[in-house]
């Protein structure tokens, strides 16, 4: 990677994080009772929000993978909704992992799924933005020799 690109990612990488201390703390001006530990999910909503605008707007300020060649309205649309389905997919599979790690599955499901949500806006919405719907750029980013 060149060194202009690294630096890209750590500024992305510490607005990220910037993102996260400002989702605990700014909320706590405009809500009545705000903190993360007494109300939690919307701590979980608004980090996730914030999170994943973050990284759309990064995306489409940076422009880290430009593709040479054109794509019609139609694809782009499709190529969104291929983004959405994978995303929705991963906040499943994040949910039956974190069950399977011994998180309650009947009386906690929105605590659960929101946390999933969580994890998937910060592993998966990036190489979403990065990589796109494509299959096989995730198994080379994923696989041992990639």
């Amino acid at each position: 990677m060149r060194e202009a690109e690294i630096r890209r990612l750590l500024v992305a990488n510490l607005l990220c994080a910037v993102s996260i201390v400002l989702a605990a703390v700014v909320p706590a001006f405009f809500l009545d009772g705000f903190s993360v530990l007494g109300t939690h999910l919307t701590w979980l909503c608004i980090c996730s929000v914030c999170v994943a605008t973050l990284n759309i707007i990064l995306h489409l300020v940076l422009k880290p993978s430009q593709s040479p060649k054109r794509s019609s309205f139609a694809q782009k649309i499709s190529r969104f909704l291929k983004c959405c389905i994978y995303f929705f997919m991963s906040c499943i599979l994040f949910h039956a992992i974190i069950v399977l790690y011994g998180a309650p599955l009947i009386e906690s499901v929105t605590e659960t799924f929101l946390f999933a949500v969580l994890l998937s806006t910060f592993t998966t919405l990036q190489c979403l933005c990065l990589l796109g719907p494509n299959i096989q750029a995730w198994i080379r980013v994923y696989s041992k020799n990639g």
